[in-house]
């Protein structure tokens, strides 16, 4: 069996490709493995056993068709993690997000159908639905995405329906909440903050601090997107949820204790453009069709995290201070 994995140097998509070449999944034992990356800031092939014998790595574009059509034949599934996924640069530039997240999940769906490709997982996010005060969402929600970054995910969304409805590709969505965990670039929250700590640098925290997120281990994320390829079924979409929302202001409280950190390194900065207030799923879908069930608990996720940033500090240290403007002015919140 052989599948391909688009944006897998990145974070989630390199967690998945570890996992399965681990044989972490044991359908999947034997599965060969095509990662296709076009390395841009995020991607790193140091995320991936590049020596597996299992696994081969294709530098390339999502939007390059003549690419796709040469590369997908023989591949019994895809799953789709390329994507431009910083809401703070697609504020500041939105063109980018459309080429890559709609643009090429079109590109993709086109060229799985001319190659026969069994199943597509478009891997989504919950930022799709907007925001909400109250309640949680189901997958029946109507989109209303706030940012070009949530807009350009809703859209591939809406492109994966229509290419089932329409042309019968098997095509499966799932929507998570806000990911953490090792390897992940420093301009997202967790491991901005978190490498900030540990290096004795300020951490930039939004406005009052009160917007709320769910958190999700990147573990717990992939296994559920490995249920949806094995056990999903065709046109459906399936939230995946950690079970934990808490405010940023709280994040902040835990961080600082895990890195031994004081409130004096905390900086208050302007609010972001748009900012959603809070993101709030409800996954009881994929809990009662799939069996899904996250194994993290965020207490020890976040240990785990902290953890793995101070054993690999020549890992996150390049990236950190090549982007620190960037990083500095986009503060790298969800």
């Amino acid at each position: 069996m052989r599948i391909l994995v688009t944006g897998a140097a990145g974070f989630i998509g390199s967690h998945y490709v570890r996992t399965l070449l681990a044989n972490d999944y044991p359908e999947y034992q034997d599965a060969e493995v095509t990662v296709l990356d076009d390395l841009t800031y995020a991607g790193n092939l140091e995320n991936l056993p590049m020596n597996h014998p299992r696994l081969r790595f294709v530098k390339g574009d999502i939007c390059d068709e003549g690419q796709l059509d040469e590369l997908l034949p023989g591949h019994r599934a895809v799953l789709n993690f390329a994507a431009e996924s910083h809401v703070d640069r697609s504020i500041r530039g939105a063109g980018e997000f459309v080429r890559t997240n709609v643009l090429g999940a079109q590109r993709l769906f086109d060229a799985c159908l001319r190659a026969g490709v069994t199943t597509v997982v478009q891997v989504s996010t919950d930022e799709v639905y907007g925001s909400t005060e109250h309640g949680r969402w189901t997958e029946t929600e109507p989109l209303r995405p706030n940012s070009p970054y949530s807009a350009s995910k809703a859209s591939a969304d809406l492109l994966a329906r229509a290419y089932w409805r329409t042309y019968g590709l098997d095509v499966r969505v799932t929507r998570c909440s806000n990911n953490y965990g090792p390897y992940q670039h420093p301009e997202k929250l967790i491991p901005l903050f978190v490498t900030n700590l540990l290096s004795g640098r300020p951490v930039p925290l939004y406005g009052k601090g009160d917007n709320v997120r769910e958190w999700l281990h990147v573990d717990d994320h992939c296994r559920g997107i490995h249920l949806v390829l094995t056990r999903g079924l065709p046109g459906e979409i399936y939230n995946i949820g950690g079970g934990t929302e808490i405010s940023n202001l709280e994040m902040t409280a835990r961080l600082l204790e895990l890195c031994g950190g004081s409130w004096s390194l905390v900086r208050r900065v302007p609010d972001r453009v748009g900012h959603d207030f809070r993101y709030a799923i409800d996954d009881s879908k994929i809990r009662d069709e799939l069996g899904y069930a996250p194994r993290w608990s965020l207490d020890d996720g976040l240990k785990n995290v902290v953890q793995w940033y101070r054993d690999n500090l020549s890992w996150w240290q390049l990236a950190h201070d090549a982007h620190d403007d960037a990083v500095r002015q986009f503060h790298g919140m969800n």
